[in-house]
């Protein structure tokens, strides 16, 4: 067995980025459901392995540019990225997004009923995900700073209220479940963000910022999933072990 098909894809992708693409045009999940290794997934999807792992090494000997790192931020670094970077980009296009939907269902909706259940799925995923960042953003990315900075003088810590990491970082994986199957709901009612052929410029905009958004949703879970939470319960098993 080739060591590289006992990886999970979200470890893959923590390692580089760049076999994300891969997964992608495979429409393999490596965010949400990144806990798979290569070899269920490639037996799922029907996939030859040996195709597979060909495409993912032509990607990884690349040259890897000046992208970051981020499998080797700090946890405080990488919570303050997640925040400032996805966080905000999703407070600021949730209403543009919403204002788009809304006036393409008015003007379209006749022609193309599909818009009204984009329009709904995305609006539920606009609540749940302002909640969602708001338990990150209060609860659970104050205790993983916390964790970083006891780190180098071995301070004492007490168990937080929730007991461990693990406990809100569960509740938040699920929160990511919901929001990927949302998006891939979206993504099947518009054609893979396919814009019509009578479409407008309006029409063809939002889809375009439609699938910025999910590529964008991807790229925030999987650094959560993948980077940041495993990490933050070794680290906090460490701590609370001395």
């Amino acid at each position: 067995m080739n060591p590289t098909l006992e990886k999970t894809v979200g470890q893959m992708v923590a390692e580089d980025y760049r076999t994300a693409q891969i997964f992608k045009s495979h429409k393999i999940d490596f965010c949400c459901k990144g806990n798979r290794t290569l070899q269920e997934v490639a037996e799922k999807k029907g996939l030859d392995t040996k195709t597979l792992l060909k495409e993912l090494g032509e990607v990884q000997n690349r040259d890897q540019g000046d992208g970051p790192d981020f499998n080797t931020w700090p946890l405080d670094l990488l919570v303050d990225y997640i925040e400032k970077k996805h966080h905000r980009y999703v407070e600021q296009q949730i209403p543009i997004l919403k204002q788009y939907l809304n006036k393409l269902c008015h003007v379209h909706g006749n022609r193309h009923p599909e818009l009204f259940g984009i329009f709904e799925h995305f609006s539920g995923s606009a609540g749940e995900l302002a909640m969602h960042m708001k338990k990150e953003e209060l609860i659970l990315f104050p205790w993983i700073c916390k964790l970083v900075d006891a780190t180098p003088d071995g301070k004492t810590l007490e168990r937080p209220r929730f007991g461990t990491v693990a406990n809100p970082i569960q509740m938040m994986m699920e929160e990511h479940d919901n929001e990927g199957e949302r998006f891939r709901k979206i993504a099947a009612l518009s054609g893979d963000y396919t814009p019509p052929a009578d479409a407008c410029n309006t029409y063809r905009v939002t889809f375009s910022l439609l699938q910025e958004f999910e590529e964008d949703l991807h790229r925030h879970i999987h650094l959560e999933n993948n980077i940041l939470f495993p990490k933050a319960e070794i680290l906090e098993k460490k701590l609370l072990s001395n």
